[in-house]
């Protein structure tokens, strides 16, 4: 039996610990700790195991949402603990599931061990078995399964839209001062959310003028608004395939507030987009009302702030990110998907067509070298839109360095290949966070790129 420590923090006259294996029925009286007028403890002797339980506050049911927490198969929903064996390993070790293995990087020093952020991991390396894998991932998919996406909308906030009729020049303007990568457009005459208006947009705009500027002059781009922008890229890339054709030939993907966070997270992930509109709407109203923007960086900062106490449920989470399959690498790591680098010195031409046609949000910028000097991504072209700069701007001769110049360095996050997984998802819960740069501590070296998208695409399998 393992001694195992139970807190109900949130006050009560009379509060009672209860387990799924006793049938619910046996209960266990908790303590007012001393000088404290909300703490209730109890100490229990429970076996290895994982256990289900949940707290009776005053003759109601409660569960602690800060804790684990999951449904059973009966749609009820109780916290979760995982009691392990007693081992003489050090507490950073997660039981005797896990055997020492060598260090993922054998030329690392002091200073690829700790994390780009200057905090050091020391714990041991430790690799999992299958089924912890499996026992992790299933964790994480109950959590998001038992949580309904309107749990993401804040209580107060704003969402930003663009009419349909409005100017791509002034929508574009928009989107860059207020750091927006995607935006609603709303169609006036059908009194609803139609679309989305994204940075992928500008790219395509920007090529096409490249490739053929008799399209439109500069005074007809001034006037050229979002709805015609659409349905024009939709005529032309009618019988087109790849890119363009996903971009253009499909209707808006929505999601309704009552929808799970692993439903949500699912959809914007097969559907290879960056957000998805909350839309509620009821038979008494003819107008639907546009709730939120929900994308995978919120999704992934509730999940972080449910589970940061937890992560010895977890044990997944404890892994170097190099040891796990996800993420784009170099050659020399050998994986099956090879990380796109560009050099300073390549046009923006080549940094734009590269963001098509292989589907990516961004690319790292390197030196001759290697080294890693900033990242470029879709949503920076919309600085382009200031002062009309994409009118006359030649792709194939401005280079990234010039692109780069006025925005400056730093614009990026970085981590290591021995960061924790779980350190890695707290940076990309960031919302201005969309992918870390994985490098080499010592030379600064580019040897991968870990995205939102990587993260979930490994939890959900």
């Amino acid at each position: 039996m393992v001694h195992s420590v139970f807190t109900w923090r949130y006050g009560g006259r009379e509060v009672f610990l209860c387990f799924s294996f006793s049938g619910w029925t046996e209960r266990t009286r908790m303590s007012l700790m001393e000088g404290s007028s909300t703490n209730f403890q109890v100490i229990c002797d429970l076996p290895p195991g994982c256990h289900q339980y949940k707290f009776l506050v005053d003759g109601v049911w409660r569960i602690d949402d800060q804790l684990l927490y999951g449904q059973d198969e009966y749609g009820g929903i109780n916290n979760i603990i995982l009691v392990n064996e007693p081992s003489p390993i050090p507490s950073s070790s997660h039981g005797p599931a896990f055997t020492p293995t060598m260090d993922i990087d054998s030329d690392r020093n002091l200073q690829d061990e700790a994390s780009s952020s200057g905090t050091g991991h020391h714990e041991p390396e430790l690799q999992l078995l299958d089924s912890d894998v499996d026992i992790s991932r299933r964790r994480l998919c109950m959590h998001l399964s038992s949580h309904k996406i309107y749990e993401l909308i804040p209580n107060s906030g704003k969402v930003f839209v663009l009419d349909a009729e409005v100017a791509v020049k002034e929508a574009f303007h928009v989107m860059h001062k207020q750091g927006l990568a995607v935006v609603p457009i709303w169609d006036s005459n059908r009194r609803q959310v139609s679309g989305m208006l994204t940075a992928s947009d500008f790219i395509l705009i920007l090529i096409e003028l490249h490739r053929n500027r008799a399209i439109l002059t500069d005074q007809q781009l001034e006037v050229h608004t979002i709805s015609s922008w659409k349905e024009g890229k939709s005529r032309l890339h009618g019988e087109a395939v790849g890119p363009a054709q996903m971009m253009f030939g499909r209707p808006l993907i929505r999601a309704d507030p009552d929808e799970s966070l692993k439903d949500v997270a699912l959809r914007i992930l097969q559907n290879k987009i960056s957000a998805v509109p909350i839309v509620y709407s009821t038979k008494e109203e003819s107008c639907p009302r546009l709730l939120h923007i929900a994308c995978l960086s919120g999704i992934l900062r509730y999940i972080c702030r449910h589970i940061k106490n937890n992560l010895d449920y977890l044990p997944l989470l404890r892994q170097p990110v190099g040891s796990l399959s996800l993420g784009t690498w170099t050659s020399e790591i050998g994986e099956a998907r090879q990380l796109l680098v560009l050099r300073h010195s390549e046009t923006l031409s080549s940094a734009l067509n590269i963001l098509i046609e292989a589907q990516i949000s961004s690319i790292p910028i390197v030196d001759g070298e290697g080294a890693l000097i900033n990242v470029y991504s879709r949503s920076d072209i919309t600085s382009l839109a200031q002062d009309g700069a994409y009118t006359h701007i030649q792709l194939d001769q401005i280079i990234m360095s010039q692109v780069l110049e006025p925005v400056g360095g730093h614009r990026y996050q970085t981590c290591t290949r021995s960061d924790p997984l779980y350190v890695v998802m707290e940076r990309l819960s960031d919302p201005v966070v969309r992918r870390l740069i994985v490098i080499d501590g010592s030379s600064q070296h580019v040897k991968g790129i870990i995205t939102l998208s990587d993260v979930f695409n490994f939890i959900l399998g």
